[in-house]
């Protein structure tokens, strides 16, 4: 592919991630040879059968300069969800710079539900009990793994 746009232009340091079932956050930072009047915007399709959508809501620095979005409502498809970020500057051209991701593998899961310990007078020890965590798109509870840890006091 041809890249135009002054090297360096592009955003840096592109992260996303889903919390709370069905929010995310995108962040960047701008290129380090970016004139200071740049301005980017962030596009992304969640399936190939969605619309390419702008972000509705962007988290802006004290210049006012996109630096990142978030979403609601989104929806973990089988499919990669394809991101991109253009920018415009009245100086020179800006980079574009875009990635494919995977979203179930950004995903921060809820804690498991209804944890509840009952232990026992006698040797028999205590007995924890919990469902899994909410999630948008497992349907097997067996996909969870879980760990326990337990401090004396």
């Amino acid at each position: 592919p041809v890249f135009t746009g002054t090297n360096g232009s592009a955003i840096e340091n592109f992260s996303c991630v889903i919390y709370n079932v069905s929010l995310m956050n995108c962040t960047w930072q701008a290129g380090r040879d970016a004139p200071g009047d740049t301005q980017y915007f962030l596009y992304w399709q969640n399936s190939r059968d969605d619309e390419e959508m702008e972000c509705e809501l962007y988290i802006k620095d004290e210049n006012g300069r996109n630096m990142g979005c978030r979403f609601q409502n989104v929806k973990i498809e089988t499919e990669k969800a394809y991101f991109l970020v253009n920018g415009t500057s009245n100086n020179s051209l800006i980079q574009f710079y875009d990635e494919y991701i995977q979203l179930y593998k950004i995903e921060i899961l809820t804690p498991p539900l209804n944890v509840t310990v009952n232990c026992t007078r006698d040797s028999v020890g205590c007995m924890i009990t919990w469902q899994p965590p909410l999630t948008s798109h497992v349907e097997k509870v067996k996909c969870f793994q879980y760990e326990i840890s337990i401090q004396n006091k």
